[in-house]
């Protein structure tokens, strides 16, 4: 069957924009404004957000994110504006220990180390983050943090004026899609300090199925910051009435959408969702969505159904620890009927899988709660010892 495919959309509001700021500040600096950017450079404890947590401050004093949760932002918005007012970069520290980090703004303890400076579309490093955010195409920056030079921002693929040992550092965070701090290895020290600020397109989720399950988990997804395909044999399902947070609509039979899937397409961050209730659908989709290399697939059934696509999967020679990857029946148990629901639960599962989760309520588990290898269930021993060092708290 022919496919039939609406554009891909861009829909800015979904996007990690602009160090995390949002289509706001895109649509400010395209205004021709300048913005005060208060960015986390370093986080030595706990803290609600981490590395390369951002926010702005326009020349009107209007705030745009959050470093903090709102422990900080009122000392960050006058250090934004004293930024914008004399065109340098500012650095302070917010918080001091765990014992009197309150008392400095900081509720849930710890340190965290900022810098703020100003940025207009006339810098040619924030004109090229634009373009490839305009693209949805990974982007990683060099902050510089200290020195004559700080605030300054360097592209990691055109590392301008960087050392060639923080250049290539800088080009090994942009791999990996990191924010952390850029070192110079076992070389001389660096001159000079660079944070690696990185943005990477959102991850792919790709339903196949047009029903009310799949709208709502469109719905869902977008929201947490999936580009969302949709893919269903009926062009009056697959509608931008019934999908409009979708990143792209095709009207296609499921399995000859997949397997024109390549490489620059589909990886390990993609997710496959069938949810088109249809074993002439759903056996080929699975097949076609086991060959391609998403780190997620997935499919919603009854047990009954489960059994059933198992033992077809078997006969048409799909091995068995490859049917035993597919997440089926698709969710965590969290009780819930309702597509929006279910949505819910097919969407924590993808995230806990993605990140290694427990599925567990955090009130049982111990550890950092941001670091899911270092989590275990109350009580329970762990293969290594804990790290003293505590992942960023959810909020203070």
């Amino acid at each position: 069957m022919a496919s039939k495919r609406s554009a891909p959309e861009t829909r800015p509001e979904y996007r990690d924009r602009m160090l995390g700021l949002g289509s706001e500040a895109h649509r400010r600096l395209r205004a021709g404004e300048r913005l005060g950017v208060v960015t986390v450079i370093g986080v030595p404890g706990s803290a609600p957000r981490g590395v390369g947590a951002s926010m702005a401050v326009t020349a009107q004093g209007e705030v745009i994110g959050s470093i903090s949760g709102g422990c900080v932002e009122a000392d960050a918005v006058v250090l934004a504006r004293l930024a914008l007012a004399t065109g340098s970069a500012h650095r302070a520290t917010y918080g001091l220990t765990d014992v009197d980090a309150p008392a400095a703004g900081l509720a849930c303890g710890g340190r965290i180390d900022v810098l703020a400076y100003p940025i207009a579309l006339e810098d040619p490093v924030v004109a090229d983050v634009l373009a490839h955010e305009d693209e949805d195409r990974a982007i990683t920056l060099g902050l510089i943090t200290s020195g004559p030079d700080a605030g300054r921002t360097v592209a990691a693929h055109d590392p301008v004026g960087l050392p060639a040992e923080l250049a290539a550092d800088l080009s090994r965070a942009a791999l990996l899609r990191e924010n952390r701090t850029v070192t110079a290895g076992d070389s001389a020290p660096a001159t000079v300090d660079v944070v690696a600020l990185s943005r990477a397109p959102r991850p792919r989720l790709i339903i196949a199925g047009g029903g009310e399950h799949a709208a709502a988990l469109c719905r869902v997804a977008t929201a947490a910051g999936f580009a969302v395909t949709v893919v269903d044999t009926w062009d009056v399902l697959v509608t931008a009435e019934r999908f409009p947070d979708a990143a792209e609509r095709v009207v296609a039979a499921p399995h000859d959408y997949l397997a024109l899937q390549g490489p620059d397409d589909v990886d390990l961050r993609t997710a496959v969702c069938i949810l088109t209730h249809d074993e002439r659908l759903d056996i080929p989709a699975l097949a076609a969505a086991l060959a391609l290399p998403a780190g997620f697939v997935g499919a919603l059934g009854a047990r009954r159904t489960v059994a059933r696509r198992t033992q077809l999967l078997a006969e048409q020679g799909v091995p068995a620890d490859a049917v035993a990857r597919i997440h089926m029946p698709l969710g965590l148990d969290l009780g819930g009927h309702s597509p929006d629901e279910t949505a819910i639960a097919a969407l924590a599962e993808i995230v806990a899988a993605r990140h290694g989760g427990t599925g567990l309520p955090l009130r049982e588990t111990s550890g950092p709660l941001h670091d899911a290898r270092g989590r275990t269930r109350m009580h329970e021993p762990r293969s290594e010892p804990a790290s003293t060092t505590e992942a960023p708290a959810p909020s203070c």
